[in-house]
């Protein structure tokens, strides 16, 4: 089977990349053809189709003048729409399987497939397609208000980075796509998490088009550690959303263990200077790692952290500690609670309750026999629940159905 492989980065950026290319590479181990569409980057991983691909955009380094200018491509890309249309034509996929796509290449790509008749599968990474500003959160906590196609509430709420301009071009963009329905033309919408499936139906996405497939991994390439140092992890961005400062508020409360935070992001600073400030000697930023040395910190960690306070889809962290064989500690918000068995494989506490995360980060380092054997759970669970095969035969199963009724 010819599959077209949409996303608009093609290196590693972040979780849905990773997921991406671990698609793409099990799909090809499987036996099929992967043509990938993307957009041109000097990071992007060797391929080739970089003459379909089309020409880097960076909104983030934009300025304003520049910024109002491109907006328009956000809300529908002809060039992305030509260019799909264009390597269609000329290596015939049988399924098209988009994962991140909005706003470099836009939702115009929808319209190209169908034109073209390639029948569509969307992997959904985020809530992009019912909420413009695709995480429903905005500065004033978690934000539902745009349900019903009221995409109004997202220029309101100035919801995209609490831009009145990034959230107008969002609304509209949401608006358009609303009236040319746009989304309704996707064939099946796969859902890492039964949160994000919930979600998706309550807002208006037909049941039936809607199935939940967990993230997965190739368990073989985990090898368990029950032995640790002394310290328990955070891997992640280091943003609000994530509840990082949350955890630095908790660590006040925690005095036998340190705190490694794994990664990077804009709160980095702050965060050094609330540590600094709190004369917090039991934490310790290690940067972003990756490899050896990354799976060397996480194999020899007692715990791992997941203090997220937005509506997490299905978290690789989680699965990936797991199969390392260390309990999770992880708050009660998005698909986190379908992850992990409280009590069983980690511990779950109230997202935003520094007080509760302390109490459950104590309690793990109190009693390290249970978080041992909370670990030891947990990679019978990543065995039996994330391993690629069985993440494959759904997928394979989701392409068939769908060609067979075209």
């Amino acid at each position: 089977m010819k599959i077209l492989a949409v996303n608009k980065f093609y290196y590693l950026k972040g979780g849905s990349e990773a997921y991406y290319f671990s698609l793409n590479n099990l799909l090809i181990e499987k036996g099929h053809v992967i043509i990938p569409f993307s957009m041109k980057d000097e990071k992007n991983l060797s391929n080739s189709y970089e003459e379909y691909f089309i020409e880097n955009i960076n909104y983030a380094d934009m300025d304003l003048k520049t910024k109002i200018i491109n907006s328009a491509k956000i809300v529908y890309s002809f060039e992305a729409h030509n260019k799909i249309r264009r390597i269609i034509r000329e290596t015939k996929p049988d399924i098209a399987h988009l994962h991140i796509f909005q706003h470099q290449l836009s939702p115009s790509i929808i319209h190209a497939l169908r034109k073209e008749g390639v029948p569509i599968v969307n992997t959904v990474h985020d809530l992009k397609v019912i909420c413009p500003n695709y995480k429903m959160l905005n500065s004033k906590g978690i934000c539902e208000e745009c349900k019903g196609g009221k995409y109004y509430n997202c220029f309101v709420n100035s919801c995209a980075k609490g831009s009145k301009l990034n959230s107008l071009v969002n609304m509209l963009e949401a608006y358009l796509h609303q009236y040319l329905k746009s989304y309704s033309y996707v064939d099946k919408y796969v859902c890492p998490s039964e949160f994000f499936k919930k979600k998706f139906i309550e807002f208006g996405i037909p049941e039936n088009k809607v199935v939940c497939i967990p993230n997965f991994i190739d368990i073989k390439k985990f090898e368990p550690s029950y032995d640790s140092k002394d310290y328990f992890l955070y891997m992640g961005r280091l943003t609000e959303e994530k509840g990082i400062m949350t955890l630095i508020k908790a660590m006040e409360k925690v005095k036998e263990l340190k705190l490694y935070i794994l990664g990077a992001g804009p709160l980095e600073e702050n965060l050094r200077k609330q540590v600094n400030d709190s004369k917090l000697e039991n934490i310790e930023f290690l940067g972003y790692k990756t490899g050896k040395e990354l799976e060397y910190i996480i194999r020899n960690s007692k715990f791992v952290v997941l203090p997220s306070e937005l509506y997490e889809n299905c978290p690789m962290s989680v699965i990936e500690a797991m199969a390392y064989g260390k309990a999770v500690v992880g708050s009660n918000i998005g698909g986190i609670p379908e992850l992990i068995e409280d009590e069983i494989t980690g511990l779950i506490f109230n997202a935003g309750d520094e007080i509760d995360l302390a109490n459950k980060i104590n309690c793990l380092i109190n009693n390290p026999e249970k978080s041992v054997n909370m670990g030891k759970e947990g990679r019978l669970r990543a065995e039996k629940l994330y391993d690629k095969d069985k993440h494959y035969e759904k997928i394979d199963e989701i392409y068939k159905s769908i060609l067979q009724h075209e």
